[in-house]
C-alpha cells in the first residue's frame, strides 16, 4: 500500500466529509456499528440528547453514552450514615437516552442489539423476525422499511428518528470513534503528531495522529473521535396525533359519463363537492353516481391476499380501510363516486383511475337492491357462491359428522381459497393458478384418514389417491349417484397435473379437450369448472345431511374445526 493511500486513510477524509453533508430524510442512517480488522476499527453509537444540553454536548469531542449504557440503574446519595437511592430509567440523571441497546447475557445466551422500545411503539413497527427488519405500515397498508438490525451494524431511517425526537424535544447524537493504522511512520506519511477539538455547527470532533514507535507491526495511527447532532423535525411534521398538522386530503377526478361529442366527462370524488339527497351542492353530480372500472383493477389486491381481502361486495385492507363495491359483473367493477373519495387515499385513487372506463350499463341488480332499495340479496356470482357453499359444507360436517370431509387449508395455502374467482383476463398463468388452487381445496384437502374408516379394510390397500378413496367411501355407505362428481374431480386433477404441475404437452392438450379449451376462452372454461365445483359442494352437503356417512366412528384428533 503506497504512502499516498496510507496518508489519505489516516486523514479520515471520508468520515470528515460525512460530518458536513446533509442527510436525506429517507436515508437509512447507521446508528450502531462496531467492526474492524488489523488496519482499522469503526465504532458508531447514537444517543438522544435533550435540546437544553446541546451546548454541553458540543463543548468537547467525548461521548455522552457508551455501548452497554442506557440501561436502568440507580444513583445513591450518602448523608452521613444514611443513603438515599434514586431509580434512573436510563442509568443517568441527565436525560440522555439510547436508541440502540446492547443486550448481553453473560455468555449463557447469545447477545443481540435491540432498537429502543419507545421508538418501535411510537411508530407501531412490525418486526420481521426472520430478517430482523422493522416495517412501518402506512394508512394505505403499504410497508416501509424503517430499521435493519445486523450483527455488527444497525441502520434506522432518519425521518422516523427525527419524528420521535420532535415530540421528545431532543436531538440525535451520532457518536463516532474511528481508528486507522499504518506500517509507515508519521514522518514517512508527512503527518504531525497531536490534534485538537474542532467544532463546525452541530458537529464536534478531534482528529489526532500518533506513532506507536515500533510497538507491534503498525506504527502511525489516527483517531477520529466526536459527535454529530441532528436537530428534530418540527412537531407539526411528527406524524403524531395531537401534534402534527392535519394533512390536506387530495381527490382524483373520475370518468362519470360521456358528452354529446363523445368525450369523457370527469368530476372530483370529493364527497363534500357532490350533490346528495339532503340538498348539498345543487347542480353537481350526485354522490351515488356509478363509476366503472376494468375488472383488472382488483388484480392488485388478489395478488396480495395476506394484506387485502375481497368478498361479495367489499374490498378490505386489513383493518385499515374498506370500500363497498359492485363486483357482480363479468367484465367490470363499479362503485359510487363518493366512496372512491371517502374510502380511498389519493395514492389508492390513482390506482383506480388508471383502470377507469366510461360507464356502460350501470350497476348490477344485486348492488342496486342492496345499496338503494336496502334489500338483503344474495350474489349470483360463482366465486361468491363457492365460498358460501364451502362454508355450508363445513357447517354441515360439524353438525352431522363431527369431522370435516375437506380438511381446513394450512395457513400457507389459505390464499388459494381467498383468490377463487373468474379472472379478469385470459392469461394462462392466472388460469393455471386458479386450477391449482381449486384442486388443493377440493382434492388435496379430502380427509383420507376419516374416509379410510368408511371403507372395508380389504378394499383400502388397493386404492390409490384421495379421489378413489372418496369414491370407495361413498360406495361403501350406499351412495350410488356420485359418478359425475367423481369424474369431474378426476378431470380437474388431470388438468392440474398436465398444466400447473408439469410442462404442458400431449397430456395437457388431451385433458383440455374435456374442458373445451380449444373452443372457449380460459375465463369461460374456468367459469364452467367453478359451476361444476358448486354442484359438487351442494351434492356433498346433501350426502352429509343424509346421515349416510355418520355411522363411522370419527377420529376427533384430525379434521375437526
Amino acid at each position: 500500500m503506497n504512502l499516498y493511500i496510507n496518508r489519505e486513510r489516516l486523514s479520515q477524509a471520508k468520515m470528515l466529509e460525512w460530518l458536513r453533508c446533509d442527510l436525506p430524510l429517507n436515508e437509512m442512517v447507521t446508528v450502531y456499528q462496531f467492526d474492524g480488522n488489523s488496519l482499522y476499527s469503526h465504532d458508531i453509537y447514537c444517543a438522544l440528547i435533550p435540546n437544553d444540553q446541546i451546548e454541553r454536548t458540543l463543548s468537547n469531542s467525548s461521548w455522552d453514552l457508551s455501548h452497554g449504557q442506557g440501561l436502568p440503574g440507580a444513583m445513591v446519595h450518602h448523608f452521613g450514615d444514611d443513603a438515599d437511592a434514586t431509580y434512573l430509567r436510563f442509568g443517568n440523571d441527565g436525560g440522555i437516552e439510547p436508541l440502540v441497546i446492547d443486550r448481553e447475557f453473560y455468555g449463557i445466551h447469545e447477545d443481540y442489539k435491540e432498537i429502543s422500545e419507545e421508538f418501535r411503539l411510537f411508530h407501531s413497527l412490525y418486526q420481521d423476525r426472520k430478517q430482523d427488519h422493522y416495517l412501518k405500515i402506512d394508512d394505505d397498508g403499504n410497508e416501509h422499511l424503517v430499521g435493519i438490525v445486523e450483527p455488527t451494524r444497525v441502520r434506522v431511517r432518519l425521518k422516523e428518528i427525527l419524528q420521535l425526537l420532535a415530540i421528545k424535544e431532543m436531538h440525535l447524537s451520532i457518536q463516532f470513534d474511528c481508528r486507522e493504522q499504518s506500517e509507515n511512520t508519521l514522518e514517512e506519511l508527512g503527518l504531525v503528531e497531536g490534534g485538537s477539538d474542532q467544532r463546525d455547527g452541530l458537529s464536534c470532533w478531534s482528529l489526532c495522529y500518533g506513532d506507536l514507535g515500533g510497538i507491534g507491526s503498525h506504527r502511525a495511527f489516527s483517531r477520529l473521535l466526536g459527535v454529530r447532532l441532528i436537530e428534530p423535525l418540527p412537531k407539526s411534521k411528527s406524524g403524531f396525533w395531537g401534534f402534527a398538522d392535519e394533512p390536506t386530503k387530495r381527490y382524483v377526478d373520475f370518468i362519470i359519463g360521456v358528452n354529446k361529442n363523445g368525450d369523457n366527462v370527469e368530476y372530483t370524488s370529493n364527497p363534500d363537492a357532490l350533490a346528495n339527497y339532503f340538498g348539498a351542492n345543487p347542480g353537481a353530480p350526485h354522490d351515488l353516481t356509478a363509476v366503472s372500472f376494468r375488472k383488472e383493477v382488483l388484480d392488485k389486491y388478489y395478488h396480495q391476499p395476506g394484506k387485502y381481502f375481497i368478498s361479495d361486495g367489499i374490498l378490505k385492507c386489513g383493518r385499515l380501510w374498506s370500500m363497498e363495491l359492485d363486483n357482480h359483473h363479468d367484465d367490470k367493477v363499479c362503485t359510487w363516486l363518493k366512496d372512491l373519495g371517502s374510502s380511498l387515499s389519493y395514492e389508492e385513487q390513482l390506482h383506480w383511475r388508471a383502470h377507469n372506463i366510461s360507464p356502460d350499463g350501470g350497476v348490477s341488480q344485486t348492488y342496486l337492491k342492496r345499496q338503494i332499495l336496502g334489500q338483503s340479496t344474495d350474489s349470483d356470482r360463482p366465486e361468491h357462491l363457492f365460498r358460501q357453499r364451502y362454508h355450508d359444507l363445513v357447517k354441515s360436517c360439524n353438525e352431522y359428522l363431527g369431522w370435516q370431509l375437506l380438511l381446513p387449508l394450512d395457513a400457507d395455502d389459505e390464499h388459494h381459497f381467498q383468490c377463487v374467482r373468474i379472472s379478469a383476463t385470459d392469461e394462462q398463468r392466472d388460469f393455471d393458478e386458479l386450477v391449482l388452487g381449486l384442486t388443493k381445496i377440493l382434492i388435496d384437502s379430502l380427509n383420507e384418514k376419516q374416509l379410510k374408516s368408511l371403507i372395508p379394510p380389504d378394499q383400502y390397500d388397493d386404492l390409490t389417491g384421495s379421489i378413489s378413496r372418496l369414491e370407495a367411501a361413498l360406495s361403501a355407505r350406499g351412495v350410488t349417484d356420485a359418478g359425475d362428481h367423481i369424474t369431474f374431480l378426476r378431470n380437474l386433477q388431470n388438468l392440474r397435473s398436465a398444466s400447473a404441475a408439469h410442462r404442458k404437452g400431449k397430456k395437457y392438450r388431451k385433458i383440455t379437450t374435456e374442458f373445451g379449451v380449444d373452443s372457449h376462452t380460459l375465463r369461460t372454461v374456468f367459469a364452467e369448472i367453478l359451476l361444476n365445483a358448486l354442484v359438487l359442494l351442494d351434492y356433498l352437503v346433501g350426502v352429509v345431511k343424509s346421515d349416510q356417512l355418520s355411522e363411522a366412528a370419527p377420529d376427533s384428533s384430525e379434521g375437526t374445526t
